[in-house]
């Protein structure tokens, strides 16, 4: 019997890793590896078996120390050499210590094995977008959206657009993304806003312009023009001799 690498089970040639990144290493391999997606395959299960047990060991702080002592005192040291059937013995003696450290001592009839529960999973993020015109980010509303599902059908979600949204931001819907495995949160659906020009204002930034013709006379002579803004009047004063400008 061969004492496991848990570490290069889940990818790693050191020990030298984080919590984090066996973790995140366990969600890829066990999504890879899931009998589910593979089925019909006795290797992709003994490997989604594998990978289970070393992460239960290494996601231990006190397990992992065990582990890693037992390793560099026993396997560790003899790796790279060839040994007799004596150090095979020895070997196997040290595999059954360590199989006992973790999960407890072999009873003579082994017990039906429970089915080990899975660390959740969130779901991915879903994007996209949807035009609005100028109006609608300055005093805010509501918009319909329709989206295809995974399973094929559409869903219709109200997005509630807040006043004052700049071009480019995003409106998050919490849980409205791609459903979490093994109980896990769902992921969002994150919504980019595009702010449209029209005939009568355009967005430049922070800015909004707006066009104003004037007379002839007016833009000789000057004037006081009165201009509709967005939320109502300003009155403008024209300047003698302007030039008109697109």
């Amino acid at each position: 019997m061969i004492f496991k690498d848990y570490y290069k089970i889940l990818g790693f040639e050191t020990n030298k890793v984080t919590l984090e990144e066996i973790r995140n290493s366990y969600r890829e391999q066990a999504k890879k590896y899931h009998p589910d997606l593979n089925e019909g395959s006795d290797m992709a299960e003994d490997r989604f078996k594998d990978i289970n047990e070393a992460y239960r060991v290494l996601s231990n702080s006190e397990n992992r120390k065990k582990y890693d002592k037992t390793w560099n005192s026993t396997v560790g040291k003899k790796k790279n050499r060839e040994v007799n059937g004596k150090n095979i013995k020895h070997s196997e003696s040290v595999f059954g210590e360590v199989v006992n450290m973790f999960f407890g001592a072999k009873k003579e009839k082994e017990e039906p094995k429970k089915k080990t529960k899975e660390p959740q999973i969130k779901g991915e993020n879903i994007e996209t977008a949807i035009d609005v015109s100028i109006e609608e980010a300055y005093f805010g509303g509501t918009k319909k959206i329709s989206l295809r599902a995974i399973d094929g059908k559409m869903k219709n979600f109200i997005v509630k657009i807040p006043a004052g949204i700049r071009d480019n931001e995003k409106i998050r819907l919490v849980g409205q993304g791609k459903k979490g495995e093994h109980g896990g949160k769902n992921g969002d659906l994150l919504i980019k806003i595009n702010i449209e020009n029209n005939k009568k204002y355009r967005l430049e930034g922070c800015n909004l312009y707006t066009y104003l013709n004037l007379t002839p006379w007016e833009a000789a002579l000057g004037a006081r023009i009165k201009v509709d803004s967005i939320d109502g009047q300003e009155t403008v004063y024209i300047q003698k001799g302007i030039q008109s400008r697109r």
